[in-house]
């Protein structure tokens, strides 16, 4: 165990180094990850080896998903100024890979392995949630994820996910669980469409995944939502009604609002012919692409304004959603217990009785003296009750185990309906230990303390915002107090890391 907190400190101070150089804003958010670990270890929702601060991602990440062949590795490729994708309806990446920079001029590919045990990066420890989805395909991370290095200064900074076609019917339940993760994760999101295939309807399934059960999220606006390869709708009569059909699928799923892009690669377009077409075309797209690129160069101050809130949220939902969860379970739990006992000990009453009576029978000694009797008579009494308590304890710590085997479904799924960070199942063992009594229903951990902590963890949080708005926003106008210092907003300072080449869990 001590291995194992040494092994997370060290992952904390390392992180801490980097983010020195980086943004000294987040680096003090890491001190308060650090007292939020010690409330979630203490009430179990977090193993002694884990640490909320290494279950998000520290670097501004990116993701481009979309259907099949829906040029989103083309517009990466285009992006970065580096041909680091395979694109084409044929060759395609049929992984998801994490592109990063680093200094080489020569780009790297790297297993999976360097992603999922490398805490640094998104889908650390992935492979779990892969094993969960699908037994086996755990152990099989390389044939899920890739990291691939690029010299590329568009990506200094931030780290991009490019995703395989979502509509491949292969590995299908693995692979959605993690492009749920890779979405949680994201500060933007990129969905792309393929505009060569003007009937939407027969893609919808992709659109409830990607709009239909995205819109309703707190950070919805993260989404940006792509109809891609539009140079080939230019031969149309009408090529406005190829938009309108896929902004109608859309508004049929639940997006009546947000931006929708339509943008084509401009080293890979369909020749136009018409000039005055032409130019309309490509009006439109250097006008949608500007807007994206804009995006994605400002994800680095999006992301720490994500690293914050995150902190806030987790310490919010610790104290409103996790304890008056564990509260409650701990009353169902306890009166279930109780019903148990009362039913059991009632039996063994019953069978008390008679047991007194049989042992008073077979053990009168009509040639022993009166007290010599007496003194058997007692001491068998004894040896029964003592044996009626030891039974009686067996059968309630038995109940105890039924009652929460009995309640364990339905509690996950009110756990996973909660969607908070942190390990609710684990917390609820912790609490009904056999040294818990059954008289208190408060959570395990959840002290005056642990409240106060909370609480200050959370003005914290409201610090660090106030301190980025005053690094990006200047409403006064006073250049004295506005000014921006690209160094310490991360935006042009130290380099991501060098991706490991392989890396311990």
């Amino acid at each position: 165990m001590s291995s194992a907190l040494d092994t997370v400190d060290q992952r904390l101070k390392n992180l801490e180094g980097h983010l020195a150089q980086e943004n000294p804003v987040l680096l003090s958010t890491v001190q308060s990850f650090r007292a939020l670990d010690k409330v979630a270890h203490a009430m179990g929702l977090l193993a002694p080896d884990q640490s909320y601060a290494t279950q998000i991602p520290w670097w501004p990440l990116i993701a481009v998903l979309g259907t099949f062949s829906a040029g989103k590795s083309t517009f990466i490729n285009h992006f970065l100024g580096y041909k680091i994708q395979r694109s084409g309806n044929q060759a395609v990446d049929d992984r998801f890979t994490v592109i990063c920079y680093a200094r080489e001029a020569t780009p790297h590919a790297l297993p999976g392995i360097a992603l999922d045990s490398d805490p640094r990066f998104p889908l650390y420890n992935i492979s779990r949630d892969i094993e969960l989805a699908a037994a086996g395909e755990g152990k099989r991370i390389d044939t899920y994820l890739q990291l691939k290095t690029c010299p590329s200064e568009a990506l200094r900074g931030k780290i991009l996910i490019d995703s395989p076609g979502f509509d491949a019917d292969a590995q299908r339940t693995a692979t959605l669980r993690i492009t749920d993760h890779i979405i949680d994760l994201s500060d933007l999101v990129l969905v792309f469409f393929d505009a060569r295939h003007p009937e939407p309807g027969a893609m919808r399934d992709t659109l409830k995944h990607l709009v239909a059960d995205t819109i309703g999220r707190p950070d919805a606006g993260k989404f940006l939502y792509v109809l891609n390869q539009m140079d080939t709708t230019a031969r149309e009569d009408n090529p406005e009604d190829v938009v309108a059909a896929w902004q109608r699928a859309l508004g049929e799923e639940g997006l009546t609002a947000g931006r929708f892009y339509t943008i084509y690669n401009p080293d890979a377009a369909v020749p136009i012919e018409d000039e005055g077409k032409r130019k309309r075309f490509e009006t439109k797209r250097d006008l949608d692409l500007g807007e994206i690129h804009g995006r994605m160069q400002e994800v680095e101050i999006e992301r720490a304004y994500r690293i914050v809130g995150a902190l806030d949220k987790t310490a919010k939902d610790i104290a409103e959603k996790a304890v008056p969860f564990l509260t409650q379970a701990l009353k169902r739990w306890r009166l279930r217990t109780l019903w148990g006992d009362g039913i059991a000990l009632g039996l063994l009453f019953i069978l008390s009785l008679a047991g007194t009576i049989n042992i008073g029978y077979w053990s009168e000694p009509s040639s022993q003296p009166g007290w010599v009797a007496t003194l058997i008579s007692l001491s068998l009494d004894l040896v029964f009750f003592a044996l009626l308590a030891a039974i009686a304890t067996a059968i309630h710590f038995g109940i105890r185990r039924l009652a929460a085997l009995s309640l364990a479904k339905s509690l996950r799924a009110e756990a996973a309906a909660l969607g908070i960070r942190g390990d609710l199942m684990a917390a609820f063992e912790r609490n009904i230990r056999p040294w818990r009594t059954l008289l208190t229903v408060t959570p395990s951990g959840w002290t005056g303390a642990a409240k106060r902590r909370l609480a200050q963890i959370r003005e914290e949080a409201n610090t660090y915002v106030q301190t980025l708005n005053d690094r990006f926003t200047n409403p006064s106008g006073d250049t004295a107090a506005g000014s921006r210092d690209p160094g310490a907003t991360g935006t042009a300072a130290a380099e991501p890391p060098t991706p490991p080449i392989a890396a311990s869990n």
